[in-house]
């Protein structure tokens, strides 16, 4: 009786409002990387080098690589503090950020002191050499040193969406990013630092970000809520933390496996192929910056009416973040098949590549459909906390697109390796929806 009378006491509306209050914000915050992206590209650019501008491409990919390896500080820290934030437990809120903030802190700290291996092996990887080589270590060099502040980055913009601000997200993304490419531009073309410029502006714009998010979310913490040393190192707390980024780690690398394996399949259709697969790759990417912003939206309310332990917020979460999703995947997709063509003599001025591109254009048009329902699930599980579940039905899924590969490639060639990776999609997506409605009943019945 009494936890009824609790969670009645919890209970809370979502409307479309709060969906997009949060979606809206961490969509424009996520569509400003693509613009640091081609800031950084032009001001090298401008150098007239092109072994450096091919040594900061190399950079930034490594980059890519190891940072996006640790997004499981970000997802992870903000399904526990939706949760806590639904319980309206401030005393936990706190204990949640003060482990993610030191997690954080000690694997960038440890990234530092790999570094030297790191690089090395990145080289390696990558085949760089000469001039390229040279370009490529010391934008690592210097850009690694802002590890800690871009993994605490992670942990401070995890918080934020946990308690559904949003606009503080924006915010700070702005400030890292705006930072970056202000300093970039200056020191990379005014003061001729050419790479080294552009990854001493990244620096700086990874530690103001850390320093404003830390400021605004140290200044809105109780004293009187702070919460022991023994606490934020309880043994059942840290494996429960431990546990959850072990499962979205094992997710992210198979996601990225599957990309890298979607490349790897079309070099053997040579330069052309492979040229116009990189095209279209990113209609897909500019999907997904506001399928990731409704995710976001999906983890901060699904998280909090778990905490709260209210089904019909989850339930009308759910609905609503379901139809912000696909009629939003529908527009985008409708947009790409329309305006595609232009896009692509937009992105490549090669003849061969465009008519190409042309061709495999109504597969990448179709991601952001594909795609909705995946990135939607991925959300919800997260903010729940199920992440057992969403990492073994990553791992499904996975093997659904390796089969569809082994199948459709040879039938379809590269039409095939987009029907697969189209299914992969699909997969992802279905799997987990397919496990709402009991995890949910379970972990709703649990909680009364």
């Amino acid at each position: 009786m009494d936890t009824r009378s609790n969670s009645h006491s919890l209970a809370f509306e979502v409307t479309h409002w709060l969906v997009l209050s949060i979606a809206i914000p961490m969509t424009l915050g996520f569509l400003t990387t693509p613009l640091l992206g081609l800031t950084s590209t032009a001001v090298v650019g401008h150098m007239g080098d092109p072994e450096a501008l091919a040594g900061l491409a190399i950079g930034a990919m490594l980059f890519d690589l190891i940072l996006g390896s640790f997004n499981f500080l970000r997802a992870s820290t903000t399904g526990l503090t939706a949760q806590a934030y639904g319980r309206r437990d401030q005393h936990e809120q706190q204990a949640v950020f003060a482990r993610a903030l030191i997690s954080a802190l000690g694997c960038g700290l440890a990234l530092l002191c790999l570094s030297p291996l790191l690089r090395a092996a990145g080289l390696r990887l990558m085949g760089a050499e000469g001039a390229i080589a040279e370009a490529t270590a010391t934008y690592f060099s210097i850009r690694i040193l802002a590890a800690p502040a871009a993994l605490a980055n992670y942990a401070i913009l995890g918080f934020v969406l946990g308690r559904g601000q949003g606009g503080v997200g924006l915010l700070l993304q702005a400030l890292i990013n705006g930072i970056n490419i202000l300093l970039s531009i200056y020191l990379g073309l005014s003061l001729g630092w050419g790479v080294a410029g552009v990854a001493w502006g990244t620096l700086a714009g990874e530690v103001a970000g850390a320093l404003a998010g830390l400021f605004i979310v140290l200044s809105g913490f109780a004293r009187a809520e702070r919460p022991a040393w023994p606490e934020i190192f309880s043994r059942h707390r840290l494996a429960a933390l431990f546990a959850l980024n072990r499962d979205i780690l094992i997710r992210t690398f198979v996601l990225i496996g599957a990309f890298a394996i979607m490349t790897r399949i079309g070099t053997g259709f040579g330069a052309v192929t492979l040229a116009a697969n990189a095209v279209l790759m990113n209609f897909f990417l500019l999907s997904g910056y506001y399928l990731d912003g409704l995710a976001n939206a999906a983890e901060q309310i699904t998280g909090r009416a778990v905490g709260a332990h209210y089904r019909p917020a989850f339930d009308r979460g759910l609905k609503l973040t379901t139809l912000w999703s696909f009629g939003l995947a529908a527009i985008v997709s409708a947009f790409f098949l329309l305006a595609g063509p232009w896009l692509i003599s937009v992105l490549t001025t090669s003849p061969e590549v465009r008519q190409a591109a042309g061709t495999y254009l109504p597969w990448a048009a179709v991601t952001g459909l594909t795609g909705a329902l995946a990135f939607l699930m991925d959300g919800v599980f997260i903010g729940a906390t199920w992440s057992v579940d969403m990492r073994n039905r990553m791992l499904m899924s996975f093997a659904g697109y390796l089969a569809m590969l082994g199948v459709f490639v040879p039938l379809f060639g590269n039409h095939g390796l987009w029907l697969a990776m189209n299914a992969f999609l699909l997969f992802r997506g279905f799997f987990l929806a397919m496990l709402v409605k009991p995890r949910a009943d379970q972990t709703f019945r649990a909680a009364q």
